[in-house]
This record gives C-alpha cells, structure tokens and sequence, in this order.
C-alpha cells in the first residue's frame, strides 16, 4: 500500500459529505478507534463527541462486538433475505419486540436510518390502500423535521438547506409546529404553557383526515433540524390525536433509539405506543449499517393476503445482513449486563451541572439537555434570540477551536451539541465540558 498521507490519497478519489467548499479543511485521517476516542494519521489523540454521527454508543472497538463480528463472519456473512432467513436476523427481531413499546410486533430490515423511514411512509399508504382507503396518502410532519436525503425522506422533512436543491423532486406534506420551546411559534414561555403549539396538528387533522397516511415526527428530541427538546406532553397529545381521528403515528427513532434520551426508546417518556417505529442508527452500536422498521399486527396483517398485489413489494440487497444482526444482538446484551440506562442517567445529571452554567454567557440563548446529549444554542442577540441557523459560519470555527483542543465536535451551524459515547467516564465528560466552556467563554461573538 502506498505510505503517501490519506489525506493526499483521500482527496483525489472520496467525495465527502458536506465538505465540497473549496475553503473546507481536509479531512481528519483516522487510523485508530478505541473506547471513547479516535486516533489520526499524524497521532493526535481525539475524544469522539459525537458519537461519530450519532451511531457509537459502546465505544470504539469494543471487544465483545468485535468478537461477535468476528464469530459470525466465520458462519455466514451474507445470504439473500428474500425467501431465505438466518439466526441472527431472528433473534434480533425477538430481542427488539421484547425491548420495544407494547405492540410493536413485525420487523422489517432494510440498511440505513433514511430506508427504515422510507419504508415507514411505503407501508403505510400501502396500508390504506390495501384496506381499501387509498385516498389516504398525505402525510402531517413537523416544522424543523430531518428524516434522512433520500427522496421520500427528504420529503417529510423541513424544507431546508438540505432539500432546497431537490425540490422538483419532493412529494407535498403538511407540516404543523413542533414544540420548540425556546423559539415558540405562538410566543409562549414553557412555563407558563399548556402546550398550546399541539393545537396545530389537531387543525391540521380535523381539515385533512380522511386523507392523511400517517403523522410522523421524531419524538423527545428532533436532531438535524437544531437538538430540539421537547416536553413529554408533547408526545403525548400527538398519540391521543393520532388515535382519535384514527391515523398511523409513525415515530422515527433513528436517532432517538436505544438510550440517546435516556429511555431506550423515547416514545417511553410519553408511554405511546407507535403504530410504525423506524430504527438504525446505535441499533448496531455504529458497526455496519442496518435499519429496521417495525410495524403493529394491525399494519402487518393488511399485507397478508392470497392478492399478491397486497405484497408489500420492497427489499435491499443487504437486508438483514447477518454481521451487523450479530453486533446489533450483542449490542443490546450489553445493554442488559451493564446497566447503560443507568450510566445515562447519570451522564445526563453531569451534563446538566456542567452545561446549564452557560447560559449567563452572552452568546448562549439556550442550554438543553436530554439523556446523554448536551446542548447549547448560540445567539447574536439574547432579546431578539437572533441567530444565522445552519449556515452560520461560527459552526465550522467553532469545530475548529474544540478539535485544536482534542474534542470533535460538529456544531449544526449555531447550534454546540455534545453527544459522547455512553461508556465515557466522569473524569471525561468534565474534561469535555471544560473544553467547550473555555471555548466559548472566549470567543467572539456570534
């Protein structure tokens, strides 16, 4: 193999995601992943604040799934899933009902967080129109939404800089407020609010019902479109409404899944039951791709028929993929032999003593915390809580400043958030936080 640096050998042949402007830096050449930290090309030391998107909630390498990897290469790596089945897809579809809101009871594998939601949407006009409601197609989504690039995805999502290119493209949703507290779209204080915003959903589905597929949000906490929290209430109501004007509540737990919000699933907070949840994401602890959308015997049995016009007619040729269903069944072992919810909980009190401080800092509008995420909005003026949202080109400097002090972070724009991998100790998460005090205690303003 050639010794030329990865960067040099990187740069003429891999397209990176968001990184095509000609003033982005190069790329980080990681060689080296262990525990909480990643290691480069030159041998800096850095601690993974991000959970490497979002996905690593074991640590990096983590010995016991490296060795059910390993275990299962050994077996059977891959086989198609169309008419042929393996052990480790079942068990992890027994596993994940068992873990799963009451309920939630078939499983269907695809690869990635942006498939199980493009399945969600696929299963549930189909649903409709299998049952002979096939006016049934429209879909209520929430402002601030992210549900992944591909097509359909991107379309149940906010119209966005991460949309805006492919708007020929996109199907019609109707979007309704999402409970962002500190920007709330009808004025009001979460104190003093009974979670008035809910109101335009219930709108939205008493003029549209009978035409609606599903209402899909991403509950407790909407990720790329800001680290919006939300209040369990929230949640709530959005189960009650589903289940009075008789639509599909979808809830995309890509991101939200297993303990980012402290339960191992947020739709826990509220005690809803979905009628389709989507899953990826730290399903595999961040080994290999997988996704995974699970449906209610009522959605599962609209599909059952002798028509084969009834067949839900989709598939991947990595569906169910033998390695990463062992490392994900290995994952949630680990969940149970080590009590990680309780290593979140207290990862969240930590995060809360060590974040809220911030907020007398004249930059910070707001400080958020839910489970293992840590959150901290930037403003450029308290009163107004005037900010430049994504593009604010303060993210790409702040990045900048944590990495030069050995912590990777990727700030959505004005947005700091910190969301480590749940084995970090004390003594790390201090170290972190420190960093991103001193950070923005110094720099300019927003």
């Amino acid at each position: 193999m050639s010794k030329r640096s990865l960067i040099d050998r990187d740069r003429a042949s891999v397209w990176h995601p968001y990184t095509q402007m000609l003033t982005a830096p190069a790329p980080l050449p990681i060689v080296k992943g262990e525990g909480v930290y990643l290691y480069t090309e030159d041998g800096r030391r850095l601690l993974d604040g991000t959970s490497s998107w979002w996905v690593n909630i074991h640590g990096h390498a983590h010995p016991r799934l490296n060795q059910a990897l390993i275990e299962q290469a050994r077996q059977l790596e891959h086989v198609v899933f169309a008419g042929c089945t393996h052990g480790p897809a079942v068990d992890l579809a027994e596993r994940l009902i068992r873990a799963l809101p009451a309920g939630l009871a078939h499983v269907f594998y695809s690869d990635n967080g942006s498939t199980a939601v493009e399945v969600a949407l696929k299963l549930a006009v189909q649903y409709w129109r299998n049952i002979g409601q096939s006016q049934r197609r429209t879909f209520i989504t929430l402002h601030h939404a992210y549900h992944g690039d591909t097509v359909g995805a991107m379309s149940v999502g906010e119209d966005s800089i991460f949309t805006q290119a492919f708007t020929p493209l996109l199907f019609p949703v109707t979007r309704v407020h999402a409970p962002y507290c500190y920007r709330c779209p009808l004025g009001l204080e979460r104190a003093t609010c009974q979670i008035e915003c809910l109101a335009d959903l219930e709108q939205a589905l008493h003029t549209r019902g009978d035409e609606v597929a599903g209402v899909l949000v991403e509950p407790m906490l909407q990720g790329a479109g800001g680290m919006i929290v939300w209040p369990a209430e929230f949640l709530a109501g959005v189960g009650r409404l589903c289940d009075r004007f008789g639509t599909l509540f979808i809830a995309d737990e890509v991101l939200t899944g297993f303990g980012r919000t402290g339960r191992m699933f947020a739709c826990e907070h509220a005690s809803v039951t979905p009628d389709i949840i989507c899953l990826s994401k730290a399903l595999t602890a961040g080994y290999l791709p997988l996704g995974a959308t699970i449906a209610t015997d009522e959605v599962y049995e609209a599909f059952l028929s002798h028509d084969r016009t009834k067949t839900f007619f989709h598939g991947h040729s990595f569906t169910a993929n033998p390695l990463a269903c062992a490392v994900a069944v290995a994952s949630l072992d680990l969940f149970q032999e080590h009590d990680v919810l309780g290593r979140i909980r207290r990862l969240e009190a930590q995060l809360r003593a060590g974040l809220l401080p911030l907020r007398e800092l004249p930059m910070v509008g707001d400080v958020r915390v839910i489970g293992g995420v840590g959150i901290v909005e930037l403003v450029s003026d308290k009163h107004t809580r005037k900010a430049a949202g994504y593009l604010d080109g303060i993210g790409p400097r702040l990045a900048d400043a944590f990495l030069k002090r050995g912590l990777l972070l990727r700030p959505l724009g004005n947005v700091v958030y910190f969301m480590p991998p749940y084995v970090i100790t004390d003594d790390e998460v201090a170290w972190a936080l420190d960093q991103i005090a001193d950070v923005l205690e110094d720099f300019p303003a927003v």
